[in-house]
């Protein structure tokens, strides 16, 4: 197992979810914990980066504090597994590029030896296991490793559901840049960690651990886009990635109308807008695309969530990690992403993988080691979820029929 990745909560028995197939409960409890000690510390490492960096600013994040999954939803061949823990995209409001880490790039660092690893097994940090049958983890959701059993065969997209609705619920606070810079990208987060276990019964209870999102996105002869990241970003420079960044909080609120501002957003007013926070999770993934590939919204097909990675570089890090189909070829994507996109200063190169190649790439591959964990934790779940696996035949050969003819 690749020490710097693991695989949080997985969807492959429905082969992903869709936005409609997702909600939010969002509540000050979700929050980090906190004290007077911590924020001097933030607030110092903060000051420090601004000095170096001052066109740096805190910008509200997306919080995950936990999961529950609802089992009375499962198809009825699943309902006894054990669970331990292509229509248009909808454009997604106009967003400005940010200096606040929007790309999941803030800096690379490593955790302590040891401090980063999570237990493999599915089991929930304080030995509590996800109980059979009930779908519900009610344990903070950075602490634990969520799987469906293999043994159980999955859902393929398309067919008949066992209800409409919901299926998974995400936990959310909010949290910021600042706090991200102070906490899981802080030199002390391993003893946050070991402090949060003992005190709060939670490792990531102190830290900030904001939501990423990051897609898989799939041209329409199969080949799947990697971006190399430029020297210049500050994190992973170098090394190939998946198009991502975060959902903004911001998007949801109405009372910041350039969707950016460096004013902490209210909780109460995130709370009254669950579907959109759904909304800008899911529609983020497809702003990044655009931005760093240069694609326009139009050829995207709806995201397809598969599932949550983490990053123990930065402490256990939390992304979603979706699958995005998109209409064009790959020479066409190669084409546009050459044009240049809002953020094209933050790669340097494309890169396309086959489907089959990228079911096959594991840490014995050396194009596993240009990976950064972003991208391998987004491989690791297209493996297991094999979102676009129940595509029929007759689907393709129309859609290739169809790029024939406009040719």
């Amino acid at each position: 197992m690749d020490p710097d990745v693991s695989v949080l909560l997985e969807c492959a028995v429905w082969r992903g979810l869709a936005e409609a197939e997702v909600q939010v409960e969002v509540s000050e409890s979700f929050n980090r914990q906190t004290d007077a000690a911590l924020e001097s510390h933030i607030e110092e490492v903060w000051a420090k980066r601004v000095t170096r960096e001052p066109w740096l600013f805190n910008g509200s994040k997306f919080r995950l504090h936990s999961f529950t999954f609802d089992s009375s939803k499962l198809p009825p061949s699943q309902t006894g597994c054990q669970f331990t823990k292509h229509l248009p995209c909808v454009p997604p409001k106009q967003r400005q590029p940010t200096t606040d880490g929007g790309d999941r790039g803030e800096e690379e660092r490593r955790c302590p030896e040891g401090e980063g690893a999570f237990n493999p097994t599915p089991q929930c940090t304080d030995g509590r296991r996800y109980q059979q049958g009930n779908g519900d983890c009610d344990h903070p959701a950075l602490g634990c490793l969520a799987r469906v059993d293999p043994g159980c065969g999955p859902v393929v997209r398309g067919s008949p559901r066992a209800e409409a609705g919901p299926r998974l619920t995400l936990r959310l606070g909010l949290t910021s840049y600042k706090d991200f810079l102070g906490t899981n990208w802080s030199e002390r987060a391993g003893a946050l960690r070991r402090r949060g276990e003992t005190e709060l019964n939670d490792p990531c209870g102190l830290l900030a651990q904001p939501l990423g999102v990051g897609g898989v996105l799939c041209t329409s002869d199969g080949e799947v886009v990697l971006i190399r990241r430029s020297q210049r970003v500050g994190e992973a420079g170098g090394l190939l990635d998946i198009p991502g960044g975060h959902p903004e909080p911001q998007a949801v609120c109405p009372c910041v109308s350039d969707g950016v501002s460096q004013d902490p957003i209210s909780i109460a007013v995130v709370q009254r807008s669950p579907k959109a926070v759904v909304s800008e999770i899911f529609s983020s993934v497809c702003a990044e695309i655009r931005d760093e590939v240069n694609v326009p919204l139009g050829s995207l097909g709806e995201p397809v969530l598969m599932g949550v990675a983490l990053n123990h570089t930065s402490a256990g890090r939390p992304s979603a990690e979706f699958y995005v189909s998109c209409s064009l070829t790959s020479e066409e994507v190669r084409e546009l992403y050459w044009r240049g996109g809002a953020e094209a200063n933050e790669s340097t190169d494309i890169v396309f993988l086959s489907t089959k190649e990228l079911l096959q790439l594991d840490s014995s591959r050396p194009l596993w080691s240009e990976l950064c964990p972003s991208a391998k934790g987004a491989v690791l779940l297209y493996q297991l979820v094999r979102p676009d696996a129940s595509i029929r035949p007759e689907q393709t050969s129309s859609d290739q029929q169809k790029h024939e003819e406009k040719e």
